[in-house]
């Protein structure tokens, strides 16, 4: 798919007034077709970029066929949009990246991949292990990695656990600073704070708000961002993107799921 001529990783590092945002889509929630009405909500509501990704036994075969499903609809409503040049519909340029559980979980048909080292895992699999195993696919593919710093907070939920995250609490302010700094020697351009998914609370805004101020990293930041405040919350410590996905997973409908994001997204920037 055709995502500018700017690369993701430009894209997604751009400055912008405000954060934007992201809608997580696991594929172990849905059928491809589903997943690809959902993306198109949420596009329309106004997330700048898809992630399909989520739990980490979901196969190969199951994460293509979504991402694929996803490429398609967006193609569809570029090509619609394009013939129609007064049309004020969404922007439909949109990246579909992977935010995989694992090596297993890969396909060509994404735009891009968050290339992540889970920074605070106690597993050698989770800081380089499952990132070799991938890398000669994702090259093979043609898929352009995002490099990206990976920081579970407490709660942590699932990841933290999976993971075995030494979790960051809401008072290690320090610490989180120093990661932040790692990730930037590192030579990352993203780092992800994470409370983990269906959080029961955010990451600490006090966590966020220090490791904003270490230049030269684009912040995102998800897990138990529930409600517009918990967003305006973030995003006032520094987020620059934000991500969502249980929020939506439950919603009885498609008009539901509209209702949900609008008030996430709008929360962006306000």
């Amino acid at each position: 798919m055709n995502v500018g001529e700017l690369t993701v990783l430009e894209k997604v590092c751009r400055p912008t007034k405000g954060a934007r945002h992201i809608t997580l889509i696991d594929p172990a929630k849905q059928t491809p077709e589903v997943a690809a009405q959902r993306a198109m909500v949420a596009v329309e509501c106004g997330s700048a970029m898809i992630f399909v990704g989520g739990s980490t036994d979901t196969p190969d075969k199951v994460v293509h066929a979504t991402c694929s499903a996803i490429q398609e609809a967006l193609e569809l409503r570029m090509f619609a949009a394009s013939q129609n040049p007064t049309s004020e519909e969404a922007d439909w340029d949109i990246p579909v990246v992977l935010f995989p559980g694992g090596a297993h979980a890969l396909s060509p048909a994404a735009d891009a991949i968050t290339f992540m080292m889970l920074m605070n895992s106690t597993k050698r699999a989770f800081l380089v292990g499952e990132q070799v195993r991938g890398a000669p696919y994702l090259e093979q593919f043609g898929v352009e990695a995002l490099p990206t710093g990976y920081v579970v907070c407490a709660p942590g939920g699932r990841v933290g656990e999976v993971g075995a995250a030494e979790l960051i609490q809401s008072t290690d302010v320090e610490k989180v600073h120093a990661y932040a700094l790692c990730a930037k020697m590192f030579g990352f351009s993203l780092l992800y704070l994470e409370a983990g998914s269906g959080a029961d609370a955010p990451v600490h805004p006090d966590l966020i708000a220090k490791a904003a101020t270490v230049d030269g990293l684009t912040l995102l930041v998800g897990g138990g961002l529930r409600t517009a405040a918990d967003v305006r919350q973030a995003v006032g410590a520094g987020a620059k993107w934000i991500v969502t996905g249980t929020i939506t997973e439950d919603a009885s409908s498609m008009d539901e799921l509209r209702e949900r994001l609008l008030r996430l997204v709008n929360a962006c920037s306000n």
